[in-house]
């Protein structure tokens, strides 16, 4: 669901500056040195409006979080949060994933979190899920040997496809569930999360763990290939 426009988004946006990080290529390389000292660096790609954002940086004062986000709307909701709970570990970019090697140094992620990805169901966007080849390829880039991705969705056939893109793209599967809160609330959930895990729906969640890229085989190729055996 798109949010609508807000007539007030750039004060808001101004109030919380010191959280937004406008030149993201600038510190490419060079994310640490917002804080001197932290043990590991987080990117959580499409933070929505932020509750599994900040509740995450809360909770691991020592790593420093960098959330994406394209719908401003949103991140300055989420920015708002971290204001209000005085969060100095937690900075937010406004950006598509897609330009993430242009903003982080090859192996300088040490953990990624996609949380709740837009499935893309037609078969002709598959290009556009953020699990798909071209966008791994990208994550293995900048997510150092390994790191892991922590992946969630409520959507099921969208889980099973991610599955198969890492198997084909050579990446360790690991800790898979096709319901994490089955016995119970597991871990900081997102919003959506929350309202989904209410209503009964299984959530799914891997880790993958990142390696050096392989490229698999065209589509079609593989198409073939499996008809020829």
């Amino acid at each position: 669901m798109r949010m609508r426009r807000m007539k007030n988004l750039e004060p808001r946006m101004d109030k919380c500056e010191q959280f937004r990080i406008s030149d993201p290529q600038s510190h490419k390389g060079g994310w640490r040195s917002l804080k001197p000292g932290c043990e590991a660096l987080w990117v959580e790609v499409g933070c929505g409006k932020g509750k599994f954002t900040v509740e995450t940086a809360a909770a691991n004062p020592n790593v420093l979080l960098i959330a994406v986000e394209r719908c401003r709307e949103a991140m300055v909701v989420a920015m708002e949060k971290a204001k209000a709970m005085e969060l100095t570990n937690v900075f937010f970019i406004d950006m598509d994933v897609e330009h993430i090697e242009e903003c982080f140094d090859k192996g300088e992620i040490d953990r990624l979190f996609i949380n709740f990805p837009d499935p893309w169901p037609r078969k002709k966007n598959a290009k556009r899920r953020l699990t798909y080849r071209t966008f791994l390829q990208k994550y293995c880039n900048v997510v150092r040997e390994n790191g892991e991705i922590h992946y969630k969705t409520d959507n099921a056939p969208l889980f099973e496809f991610s599955v198969e893109e890492f198997a084909a793209c050579g990446l360790e599967v690991k800790n898979l569930t096709r319901d994490l809160h089955a016995n119970g609330p597991v871990g900081i959930m997102t919003g959506y999360e929350e309202k989904f895990y209410g209503l009964g729906t299984p959530i799914n969640r891997c880790e993958v763990v990142c390696r050096p890229f392989v490229a698999p085989m065209p589509e079609k190729k593989q198409q073939d290939a499996e008809v020829a055996q």
